[in-house]
């Protein structure tokens, strides 16, 4: 989708931008004779373990696309199976089938009952190939951010289609024939003839501009079966259009030959501000005439985030209305809102007993789980309990668990000498371009799912030792590793071998698709890896997905890596916004009027589902979407009377505010809204929580009831300082995780001093 030229170009402001990947130094290139890389300290295998479900050997994608090949993307299933199944990038829904691409307007059939929204893929029209009814297979031909190529040949007769996110486009190139349009239902045409290029036709009451290239003329208008006959060009592009005005088409003819090549998103936070921009840009290619702009729909938590000048023009999607916006590209401004490593000592909470929770959480052992998520989960409650144990035990125990924290992280990122050993190492699967851990879960082997929810666990707990063990965290140490997992669910270096120039040592001749689980267009991760579903890609707990790039900023915040770091709060921010928008509707105007929830914890390209993969407990529901409560989860807390809402409606449906399950989760999350309560609830019945979590929980409601919410309002020069409000009286936390000391200025003109390695509040 982009000349070499400017691939060439892309790439190297990429390893300019982001060389960290590079430093290291340490990582030794020999391999051992077993298929072992050494990392630092560290090791991964290039061999399978015994047993392992690998993901399929067959990638569908054409001889030029080289690398690793994104998965995890609302395209996906266009490489994992001979066709597709159905891809939603907004507004347009597709899907590749053996006869060719079939496109619909899912926006024009949005259904909301209760407890989903639905966006049907009823099949409009099907773009096709005069001279081949029906193709063997269709397969990747390339891609960029947020559009994708695919190709569809027997023999010399090819048909290449690119299509994506928020473009009303599909861009069609043909040999050995020109394009066909072959209807679901009767088409009416409201403009044009046979003997124009251009024509405006409805379809079910959608609306399409068909642009074939200049000179070209129509037969079969009369039936459901129109072909293009294209004056020996080669080129062809159709567009769903908002409207059936003839001025509308006019200006969707003005772009439709102006190919996209490329998409490219880039980001920049600025900290003095405390603000993420993210930049979005199409590269053109005319087939005939000059325009190299086109047009785009922006999703909700992009026009929201936009000054950039925007159409009268709207389409309905599932997410919400797009709003179109013409030329190369547009900017959006977030707010970034902080995180912090832990809480600081501020509660309202009995310090003895809270110091006698913590002995007795560290006196009871912590989960040994055999695969990567559960492994993950028990390593987030220590990473939880760490800090607090710091504050009110003393450092010993605080030492203790963070040597068992250290102890565990290096069996895991060891790869065992014994190859009779099963357990706790990665391997990395050349084919796919991944690592996977073993042993794996919830299909994180063979399909590939979910690999931000496991590793983000591992990530925040690296993080939390190098907040105080910088030596641990170095390259020539186990920082490799760690870097090596955030590479596998969140690269951020555009790999490409055709470039020679590129460094060529272990691990980094080991590749990553870009930002395998992060959509930067729909603003948020996918789950599955592949996507082979009828409602598109899906993702359900976009609460661990901020986990992941909690631990990411945090991570490079603690290393010095400010590169990382950024990475880190680009997809915090983004993810957060997209969050806010499509799965708890915070201010109450996205989710339509027949969706009676105050939150969904499933969504889907196609889909927004009141549903979990797991349980139909409303807990667990609500639950999935804010676990794991740590201390990267005050994001939560931005919008408290949304909170209260949230739980407003859990109580509708439970009958009551009596819990049932997961009240640990649950009572935190409560406390971001209405602390007193949360604490009312905990005092009542403290045993409802595990005794290794208590002390965390207890310490989080004290310290939200002694500070108040968080203050939305308010932003820091400073990524790890946040500020808080209750009754009109602001406290200001910040942690310093540098070896110097540092001033932190908040928006509203409040300084605090910060010493080295050491959090600060005022008052």
């Amino acid at each position: 989708m982009m000349n070499d030229k400017t691939s060439r170009m892309i790439c190297r402001s990429a390893v300019a931008a982001i060389g960290f990947f590079f430093t290291l130094a340490a990582a030794d290139p020999a391999n051992g004779a077993d298929g072992t890389v050494r990392v630092g300290k560290g090791s991964y295998t290039l061999t399978p373990p015994a047993g392992m479900k690998l993901p399929p050997q067959t990638i569908f994608r054409t001889a030029r696309v080289v690398g690793p090949m994104p998965t995890n993307d609302w395209w996906s299933s266009l490489a994992w199976e001979p066709f597709s199944s159905n891809q939603f990038p907004h507004p347009l829904g597709v899907c590749a089938a053996k006869e060719g691409l079939r496109v619909s307007y899912p926006g024009a059939a949005i259904h909301a009952v209760p407890k989903h929204v639905m966006a049907s893929m009823q099949k409009d029209l099907v773009l096709g190939h005069s001279q081949c009814e029906e193709f063997p297979d269709a397969r990747v031909d390339a891609f960029s951010d947020w559009f994708v190529c695919a190709m569809f040949a027997r023999g010399d007769r090819q048909m290449r289609v690119s299509y994506g996110h928020g473009s009303p486009f599909v861009y069609a190139k043909f040999t050995g024939g020109g394009a066909t349009v072959r209807f679901d239902a009767p088409a009416q045409l409201w403009s044009g003839s046979a003997d124009t290029p251009v024509l405006g036709v409805t379809v079910k009451g959608r609306h399409y501009g068909l642009f074939g290239p200049a000179g070209s003329t129509w037969s079969g208008l009369d039936g459901r079966l129109w072909t293009n006959r294209p004056n020996g060009k080669a080129h062809f592009s159709l567009a769903l259009l908002p409207d059936d005005r003839p001025e509308t088409l006019a200006l969707f003819g003005r772009y439709a030959h102006a190919h996209v090549v490329d998409t490219r998103v880039r980001w920049r936070y600025t900290a003095a501000e405390g603000l993420l921009e993210t930049v979005f840009r199409f590269q053109t290619e005319p087939q005939e005439g000059t325009e190299r702009g086109t047009l785009f729909a922006l999703y909700p938590h992009q026009w929201m985030t936009t000054s950039t000048d925007l159409l009268p023009y709207r389409y309905k999607s599932v997410r919400g209305p797009m709003r179109l916006g013409a030329g190369a590209g547009f900017t959006t401004v977030m707010r970034f809102p902080g995180v912090l490593p832990a809480l600081p000592d501020k509660g309202s909470y009995d310090r003895n007993r809270l110091r006698r929770y913590v002995e007795e959480a560290a006196q009871t052992p912590f989960r040994r789980a055999g695969d990567t998520y559960w492994a993950g989960k028990s390593l987030g409650e220590m990473v939880n309990l760490i800090p607090v144990a710091e504050q009110l035990a003393g450092h010993e125990i605080a030492e203790k668990l963070r040597n068992t924290l250290k102890t565990r992280l290096e069996a895991w990122f060891t790869a065992p000498e014994d190859r009779a050993k099963r357990e706790h190492f990665f391997y990395y699967d050349r084919n796919w371009g991944t690592l996977i851990g073993q042993r794996p879960s919830y299909g994180s082997s063979e399909q590939l799912n979910d690999h931000h929810f496991h590793y983000g666990y591992f990530v925040r707990a690296a993080a939390e030792i190098a907040r105080a063990d910088k030596a641990w965290a170095a390259d020539r140490q186990w920082g490799g590793m760690v870097k090596l997992l955030i590479r596998d669910m969140a690269d951020p270096y555009r790999d490409d071998p055709r470039f020679p120039w590129l460094p060529r040592f272990d691990p980094f001749d080991r590749r990553f698709p870009w930002l395998r689980c992060f959509d930067p267009y729909a603003g948020h991760s996918w789950a599955s890896g592949h996507a082979r579903f009828g409602d598109g890609n899906n993702q359900e707990s976009s609460s661990e997905a901020m986990n992941a790039w909690t631990g990411v900023t945090l991570w490079g915040e603690a290393t010095g890596d400010t590169a990382l770091r950024d990475l880190g709060i680009y997809l915090y921010t983004t993810e957060m916004y997209a969050a806010n928008a499509y799965w708890f509707d915070v201010e109450d105007r996205l989710f339509p009027p027949g969706y009676q929830q105050t939150c969904a914890a499933l969504i889907w390209g196609g889909k927004t589902d009141y549903a979990t993969w797991f349980s139909g407990e409303p807990e667990h529901t609500h639950g999935i979407i804010l676990l794991p409560i740590q201390s990267g989860s005050l994001y939560l807390g931005l919008y408290p009377e949304y909170v209260r809402r949230n739980l407003q409606g859990l109580a509708k449906l439970r009958g009551g505010t009596t819990w049932k399950h997961w009240h640990e989760t649950l009572w935190a999350y409560e406390a971001l809204g209405d602390a007193d309560a949360a604490m009312r609830r905990f005092e009542a019945d403290p045993a409802r929580i595990g005794t290794r979590v208590r002390p965390f929980v207890y310490h989080w409601i004290g310290n939200l009831q002694a500070m108040g919410h968080v203050d939305r309002q308010v932003t820091a020069d400073h990524p790890t300082a946040v500020a808080f409000t209750r009754d009109g009286k602001r406290t200001y936390v910040a942690y310093n995780l540098t070896p110097r000391p540092i001033t932190v200025r908040f928006s509203d003109g409040a300084t605090l001093p910060v010493p080295p390695g050491q959090s600060a509040t005022k008052p």
